[in-house]
């Protein structure tokens, strides 16, 4: 074949292939407008539905990415922090034009269960369907009821920030034969009914191994490990729920009901995304509810937890006098805290964990108020990023950890240099 042939045939093929591609993409346009213009629902509920709803809407921590700060409920743009960029929650109020207005109750499930919209494109795994796909479809359309009932409001989504070829969204039926199929294994071992009402409570409805469990190179959930922590997904890391995690850090089921019904615990105050998780989900279910959720994170038959033996700490280290200067006023002297406050610092859950990950970046980047259920709050703590470098950070951690937590483990410069330069500030 001459010259002049292959390349009129290599014109030939590319015409053929572009004029494919238009076409594809003229009726994928044509299918979304069909879909676009159907008709507003009429939504036929009851009271009791309504009620039902709301409170699953709750435990299924809808809010959290649907009503953004000091927007409408349910009105959409959250951003959502992912390792391929921002992602944006959607407008899930009842307007026919910009929310799930012209949805069905089976259009919903297909949504909420699949990862595919009404009109067939498909939703970035944030949206926890690879979790909701085992919700009953009692409680499906009792929140599509309970969604559909609330005020409209006309709100256009916000664009995501995700790059190339991460943005190419059928690219993500890949993604989901991959990965969508595999089952959760129980983060702990139980068969009693009230374990099995708690496994549905924290792995379907409230889907926290999305934020507790680790995740593969492609964004996936390990399923292989349950909850045993992950801190790829925002500023501060998701701390392991397994039994042994929770028990090695001073929880037991009383401390972590408290936790969750008030934001308060004997170990810990609730923090960044897990206070919004507290605020608008936890402390609003049923005490029955509660008490299975417990269950199900500590197993039928709970280890005890582990009793903080603090050591006796360097008082001549220059981190003591740090803390001293910096933090005593708030926390106190021997690191009881004060109430309303200060959080106690004596057993304190992120000082006994592992990794000093969350440690680090509370030194950094402080804390904001926290306005917690009830009238409780906590009084903002201010960063020393500013006034310590590395290895004064990563001193002061140390000293902390042993003096508080009894970790023995060094902390390195190098990790307080990481998140220091990872940027961004505690929310």
């Amino acid at each position: 074949m001459s010259r002049r042939r292959w390349k009129r045939s290599l014109l030939r093929l590319l015409f053929w292939l572009a004029l494919i591609a238009l076409v594809w993409l003229l009726v994928d346009w044509l299918v979304a407008r069909w879909y676009h213009r159907g008709p507003a629902v009429q939504v036929q509920t009851t009271p009791a539905q309504i009620e039902r709803g709301s409170y699953l809407t709750a435990a299924a921590d809808c809010a959290a990415c649907h009503t953004a700060d000091g927007g409408a409920p349910f009105a959409g743009g959250v951003p959502l922090a992912s390792p391929f960029g921002v992602i944006h929650g959607t407008n899930i109020t009842p307007d026919a034009e910009t929310g799930i207005g012209r949805y069905s109750a089976d259009d919903f499930f297909h949504a909420i269960t699949r990862g595919e919209a009404r009109d067939g494109h498909q939703l970035y795994p944030a949206m926890p369907y690879v979790s909701y796909k085992t919700i009953t479809r009692e409680d499906s359309d009792a929140i599509y009821a309970y969604l559909m009932t609330r005020p409209a409001v006309k709100q256009e989504n916000r664009k995501n920030g995700v790059g190339f070829p991460f943005n190419i969204r059928t690219g993500i039926h890949a993604w989901n034969w991959l990965f969508a199929g595999a089952d959760a294994r129980p983060a702990s071992q139980g068969q009693s009914a009230p374990w099995k009402r708690g496994e549905y409570l924290a792995e379907t409805l409230g889907h926290c191994g999305e934020c507790h469990s680790p995740r593969g190179v492609l964004g996936q959930v390990d399923r292989d490990r349950p909850l045993a922590g992950n801190n790829a997904l925002g500023r501060f890391a998701a701390p392991a729920l397994t039994p042994q995690a929770l028990a090695a850090r001073g929880w037991d089921r009383a401390g972590l009901r408290a936790y969750l019904a008030t934001g308060i615990g004997p170990h810990a105050v609730a923090s960044d995304e897990m206070l919004k998780v507290v605020n608008l989900s936890s402390s609003r279910l049923r005490g029955d509810d509660l008490d299975a959720l417990m269950i199900y994170l500590t197993g039928d038959t709970p280890p005890a937890a582990a009793v903080a033996k603090p050591a006796a700490g360097d008082d001549a280290s220059p981190a003591r006098q740090r803390y001293y200067a910096l933090c005593a006023g708030c926390h106190g002297r021997d690191g009881a805290g004060v109430p309303h406050v200060a959080p106690a610092l004596l057993g304190n859950s992120g000082l006994r964990d592992a990794d000093p990950h969350n440690l680090i970046v509370a030194i950094l980047d402080g804390l904001p108020e926290h306005d917690l259920p009830g009238l409780e709050r906590m009084q903002d703590m201010p960063g020393f990023g500013d006034q310590l470098d590395d290895a004064q950070v990563a001193e002061l951690a140390q000293w902390l950890r042993g003096r508080y937590g009894g970790q023995t483990g060094a902390v390195d410069a190098k990790q307080v240099r990481a998140l220091r330069e990872s940027g961004g500030k505690a929310h």
